[in-house]
């Protein structure tokens, strides 16, 4: 039987998913003079949660948990096109399709979920995060609106421990970000659980020029 506990396991910074390697282009804005303090981040945050991949990823992952447990395999494959598709770089692809894959290997590997196991057997690669998570979780029996919040405060987590990499705050301001933001991500999660595909959407400019442009930084920490 599923528990908290194996969600705890799943987003926390020891699973095998290399979020480490990825800053979602934050590392371009820091260069920039975009982001450098405290506040800046805050909001550059907030936008990715609330207009931006957060609020996306939020929804794809809930109505992949959907379909999956329906066992609509036509639905998770849109999903998955779709999400493959909003990637709006080569580094934002590589950022989602690397962690989904490595996602469904860690949970292959070491736990027992048969769905991840036939998506593995149809599916060759190329599988993104949200839409992996949503495999699993289904699989696992867990309550949707718990893995959308697991899924989005590790989102902003590693993002927050990247700006803590980069010098752009230290690690007691970052723990006010991430205490300022929770808030946040239960309302997106809530948002997420009510909303339907065409519900997606995105208008954070800034967040995807910087990945674009983080492709050509001469000197980088991440893979994004």
């Amino acid at each position: 039987m599923a528990t908290q506990l194996e969600l705890m396991v799943w987003f926390s910074p020891g699973f095998p998913v290399g979020a480490f390697a990825y800053s979602h282009g934050l590392e371009w804005a820091f260069e920039t003079g975009d982001v450098d303090d405290r506040e800046g981040l805050q909001l550059w945050l907030e936008d990715c949660l609330l207009r931006g991949a957060g609020r996306n990823d939020a929804i794809m992952l809930a109505r992949s948990i959907e379909a999956a447990r329906n066992a609509d395999d036509a639905q998770l494959d849109e999903i998955a096109a779709l999400a493959r598709a909003l990637a709006s770089s080569r580094e934002r692809r590589l950022e989602t399709c690397m962690q989904g894959d490595a996602f469904l290997a860690a949970i292959d590997s070491g736990w027992t979920c048969s769905r991840v196991a036939a998506w593995r057997a149809r599916v060759e690669g190329e599988t993104p995060y949200p839409v992996a998570v949503g495999i699993a979780a289904a699989g696992r029996g867990f309550e949707a609106g718990d893995v959308v919040e697991c899924h989005l405060t590790a989102f902003m987590a590693n993002l927050v421990s990247a700006a803590i990499r980069l010098g752009i705050v230290g690690q007691t301001d970052g723990q006010r970000i991430m205490a300022a933001l929770l808030p946040v991500i239960r309302q997106v999660a809530v948002e997420a659980m009510a909303a339907e595909m065409a519900d997606i959407g995105g208008c954070v400019f800034a967040g995807d020029l910087a990945a674009i442009c983080h492709e050509t930084q001469y000197s980088r920490l991440f893979r994004s």
